[in-house]
């Protein structure tokens, strides 16, 4: 094969944009191969790739990627809303359970390198709303806003729009740090998640505990973030490593991709079990733990300047003043990509194989494990455990 291919060299890297990495070979785009592969990677490349053999029945002007049609979802099929909406200037009025929304600027793209548009948002959201929904109800919810796209500005909204429509529940939830009570938005419904998703609101940023209870978190949470030099494959590592802890402990873990670079590991707790005056210093005890066993992989310390090469464990995030991107969210990456729950195998294959683009997904992608696999994450919403008390 390699001989073949020499007979097909070229000197420059036919890609624009980000290069493959160096000391790569370019061909000309002159052979046909067969290859069996299980999914698209978010980036693009093959997951799972079976090299068949080369093929002389087909040239390869005519080789092209094939856009399969997505099969028919749990959800709502927002396209055949927007068909039998009404017209109004500059968008479409449609009802949904009941209450009526308008709809607006539907071809806006918000990911320019896909041509992601806002239609496909609203349209991923009402889709995967049966596993999202749970996740979000009864948490104020913050807003992550991209009325421009993801290559645009963006703004954090704690308080709840003041254009919302009556029907949307907000609970205000008294700020220590501002001094102030703020409304936050609750997305109780269907009707809510599309209006948020019709706000350019990529991003949904709902916090650990529950509105009633806003002082007792319903879940730990560990947020693991690779510094330069590091990715997935070493979060991977940590989470392994989390896992194992837990395990020990008698608690029940599961985890998320981020959506970006990293992944997230949950321990769920009771209801009412502790408040962040115990989960924070938990987290932060867990985290300098593992800073101190692996200091070569991982580091507890925000300071930007320790974390080359290595992993953040990120405790910060148990506590009643901050939100902690949702399971399912969509996140404003240059292509788009969602916070997707992953069963710990793979994980471990994900980390075995030193393959970031085996935890990497679409939208796409996501809803396609939710209709096969159901909520991978559901396990933290029912799952009841008690935190261990920290020892001297």
């Amino acid at each position: 094969m390699s001989k073949l291919l020499a007979g097909h060299a070229r000197s420059e890297s036919p890609f624009g944009g980000r290069q493959p990495p160096k000391g790569t070979r370019y061909v000309e785009p002159t052979l046909v191969c067969e290859v069996e592969f299980s999914d698209w990677t978010h980036a693009g490349t093959l997951r799972q790739p079976s090299y068949k053999g080369l093929r002389d029945d087909k040239p390869a002007a005519q080789v092209v990627r094939e856009r399969v049609k997505p099969a028919k979802r749990a959800g709502v099929q927002i396209e055949r809303l927007i068909e039998t909406g009404t017209r109004t200037r500059g968008g479409v009025v449609i009802e949904v359970e009941g209450r009526e929304l308008k709809l607006s600027n539907l071809d806006k793209v918000l990911y320019p390198a896909t041509g992601f548009t806002k239609l496909d948002l609203i349209s991923y959201y009402a889709t995967v709303a049966p596993v999202l929904l749970p996740h979000l109800r009864d948490r104020p919810l913050t807003l992550k806003r991209y009325p421009d796209g993801v290559e645009g500005k963006f703004f954090y909204e704690k308080r709840s729009p003041s254009h919302r429509p009556d029907w949307v529940l907000t609970q205000t939830v008294a700020s220590g740090r501002a001094g102030r009570d703020i409304p936050y938005t609750l997305c109780q419904d269907l009707p809510t998640l599309i209006w948020l998703a019709n706000l350019a609101d990529i991003e949904l940023h709902p916090l650990l505990s529950l509105a009633e209870t806003v002082t007792q978190p319903t879940t730990l949470a560990f947020d693991l973030d690779p510094g330069p030099l590091a990715g997935i494959v070493e979060c991977c590592e940590v989470a392994l490593d989390l896992r194992e802890l837990f395990d020990g402990l008698g608690l029940a873990s599961y985890t998320k991709t981020s959506g970006s670079k990293g992944l997230q590991v949950y321990v769920p707790l009771g209801d009412g079990e502790a408040g962040y005056e115990r989960t924070k210093p938990f987290a932060r005890a867990v985290a300098a733990m593992f800073a101190e066993r692996r200091p070569e992989l991982v580091v507890s310390d925000m300071a930007k300047a320790k974390r080359e090469g290595k992993v953040l464990i990120d405790w910060s995030q148990n506590d009643e003043h901050k939100t902690t991107v949702s399971v399912y969210s969509m996140r404003a990456t240059e292509s788009p990509s969602v916070s997707t729950p992953v069963e710990w195998a793979e994980v471990k294959e994900c980390r075995d194989q030193g393959e970031a683009g085996l935890l990497q997904f679409t939208p796409e992608q996501t809803l396609k494990r939710a209709a096969e696999r159901g909520d991978l994450f559901s396990g933290v919403l029912s799952k009841r455990q008690s935190l261990p008390k920290l020892e001297d």
